[in-house]
């Protein structure tokens, strides 16, 4: 096979599958082939070895009728979509009124696809469509309010450690020795002698 090939074979095969997809399919599928083996051994002769079999009953027109009428539903799914459910109801009542009428609803091989066909195309429910992306609107976002300037106060100054002087001698300046002492600078004392001298 050409590349060419293969490429339109995928393309055939996606259409195709979106198709199945947005219709009840396999629902109508299953009716189609329910109604060939209803439609079929009422009106077949039989033959094994010389011996011809004919299993044509008084509900011969019946069966052609409920053979022809489910394969037109599993049609009609296909084509239209929203008569699933009616279709899928009709198929099962179809099915089910082959019993008596159409030799055990065709052997039981249009009774059981009948059944299961009517309830899935009863049950099928169309796909939601995914919702558009709403349009982006340009939205201006309005800058934060701006507090007004408060007063700042000035830092506070560090406090003053105090060293703990439990026990040592207390450090004075050398003025603050001489008031101790009684006395002050040796030059205030020549003249504070001399003062009392007069």
């Amino acid at each position: 096979m050409r590349p060419d090939d293969v490429g339109a074979f995928i393309r055939t095969f996606r259409r195709f599958r979106d198709w199945c997809q947005r219709r009840p399919f396999w629902g109508g599928l299953l009716a189609i082939i329910a109604g060939l083996p209803i439609l079929y051994f009422p009106y077949a002769h039989l033959s094994l070895g010389g011996l011809t079999f004919a299993m044509a009953t008084t509900g011969g027109a019946g069966a052609l009728i409920i053979g022809v009428l489910m394969m037109v539903l599993g049609v009609s799914v296909w084509v239209q979509p929203m008569t699933r459910v009616f279709a899928g109801v009709a198929t099962i009542l179809l099915a089910l009124v082959s019993i008596p009428v159409s030799n055990l609803g065709g052997f039981g091989f249009g009774l059981v696809p009948g059944l299961i066909g009517g309830g899935l195309m009863a049950a099928w429910a169309p796909l939601k469509e995914p919702a558009a992306p709403a349009p982006v609107k340009s939205v201006t976002v309005p800058p934060p309010p701006v507090a007004p300037p408060t007063a700042v106060p000035p830092p506070a100054a560090p406090p003053t450690v105090v060293p703990p002087t439990d026990g040592l001698p207390v450090q004075r300046s050398g003025a603050a020795e001489a008031d101790a002492l009684g006395g002050s600078e040796p030059g205030e004392q020549g003249a504070g002698a001399a003062g009392e001298a007069r």
